[in-house]
């Protein structure tokens, strides 16, 4: 259990908050370069508590600026862009991607004016489909040179979805291996060849026993967690026999984000990012070390589930989540469909607005957990007067490779070595991964 005091520390991202000036301190994803597009490339955005205005100008250059202009309020959102920024619809005042008024129209010719107003501005970059922002003080930090940025764009494809909780209660399902066995079990196992795109439906690496059946006849696994450079990674054992043990390698990318396998040949990077204290967006960056992605059908897939243009689940506590008690009783354990965002959108927004921590009981299954928030708490505390983890200057930043994220079946007795090897001969296949 937690403190009340606690709680609220490591869960409110507000400006000025403990742990929203933790969170500040790295590039968090702000839209997708999707939401971008068309003759009207602007965007309303809330991220971590600020009302902000997302926008592309003429010359194919991103700005993050406040919303509300400076002059006397009115909302950015609506404005015009040209000339070279964004202009109030307002009274025309302008402004480019780093917040410096260039016109001020209304005022007298020769009026000095805009030189002395700057609207609040943020750093952004696009990698692989997302655009990034940074909201610190200083110089932004490098970003590290995992597979999901040094892959080529063809190899990658990037989607987004709301949850209506912190974000806190939403990444920690992403660092809890004992919940797949329960949350995401099936009661029949479906053709692996049908599941392009879809968690938990290709087979483990070394095996044709389908991830479903895995799940669902081994639901006590062991969990090592061990502290790295990055973050942490947990190890999941789940015993097939004496001989063989089932290994998947996860990984907790500090501040807020997760590192796991969909498949032999696809991993997912996927951000928990604030909205505010009370609702987050997942970000994921899906990493193909085998063919190219097919953009068409991953887009197809999720855009079956999720509302735009604000990508709002079409199953949710509105609509009790599809439930259908029929379908707990023959096909899956939640009742709520085959999508497992669905089941951890359920779990996590059932928690309430933000968890009460002060009333639950950690279990050994729950050491990753357990282990990241102390790591949370320490970083939080840093970054009061220091460098947190994560915050890289080049040279770290390129030492921050992979990482592995491992799903197969592989020697009990050496599992260590199995999933390391695994690790190096799929790289060795990926022709961008190898740097030719």
């Amino acid at each position: 259990m937690l403190s009340t005091d606690t709680n609220d520390q490591i869960t409110r991202i507000g400006p000025g908050t403990p742990a929203g000036t933790l969170m500040r301190r790295y590039w968090q994803p702000a839209a997708l370069v999707d939401e971008l597009t068309g003759n009207r490339p602007l965007k309303p955005v809330r991220l971590l508590g600020e009302n902000l205005v997302i926008f592309k100008d003429e010359k194919g250059r991103y700005g993050l600026i406040e919303r509300h202009c400076p002059h006397r309020g009115a909302d950015l959102a609506y404005g015009r862009l040209e000339h070279g920024g964004l202009r109030c619809a307002f009274h025309g005042w302008l402004f480019d991607i780093k917040g410096q008024c260039l016109e001020t129209p209304a005022e007298p010719d020769g009026s000095p004016l805009c030189q002395n107003i700057r609207q609040v501005a943020y750093p952004v970059r696009e990698k692989n489909g997302i655009l990034f922002a940074y909201l610190g003080p200083g110089e932004p930090p490098a970003l590290p040179h995992m597979d999901c940025f040094i892959a080529p764009d063809t190899y990658t494809f990037a989607f987004k979805g709301m949850i209506d909780c912190n974000w806190l209660q939403a990444l920690e399902v992403g660092i809890d291996p004992a919940h797949a066995s329960f949350l995401h079990r099936f009661f029949h196992d479906e053709d692996p060849s049908e599941g392009y795109g879809q968690q938990f439906r290709s087979t483990s690496a070394n095996s044709d026993m389908p991830m479903t059946k895995v799940l669902r006849e081994y639901p006590r696994p062991q969990i090592e967690v061990e502290s790295t450079d990055y973050g942490l990674r947990i190890v999941s054992l789940r015993k097939i026999s004496d001989a063989n043990t089932h290994v998947r390698v996860t990984n907790l990318l500090f501040p807020n984000a997760f590192v796991i396998p969909m498949s032999s040949e696809m991993t997912i990077t996927q951000w928990h990012v604030p909205i505010d204290d009370t609702r987050n967006y997942w970000y994921a960056i899906f990493t193909s070390f085998g063919s190219p992605v097919n953009k068409d059908e991953m887009r197809r897939q999720r855009l079956e589930l999720y509302e735009l243009p604000d990508y709002v689940p079409r199953k949710n506590k509105n609509n009790d989540y599809g439930f259908d008690p029929h379908e707990q009783h023959d096909e899956t354990y939640t009742g709520m469909g085959t999508d497992i965002n669905v089941h951890d959108q359920w779990a996590v927004e059932s928690m309430g607005p933000i968890q009460d921590r002060t009333r639950e009981h950690l279990g050994q299954s729950d050491k990753a957990i357990t282990a990241y928030r102390r790591i949370l708490r320490h970083a939080i505390e840093e970054a009061a007067y220091g460098t947190p983890l994560m915050v890289l200057d080049a040279a770290h930043a390129a030492q921050i490779t992979g990482p592995a994220a491992i799903d197969g079946i592989g020697p009990a007795a050496t599992w260590q070595d199995y999933w390391r090897t695994t690790d190096v001969k799929r790289r060795q296949g990926a022709a961008w991964a190898n740097g030719k």
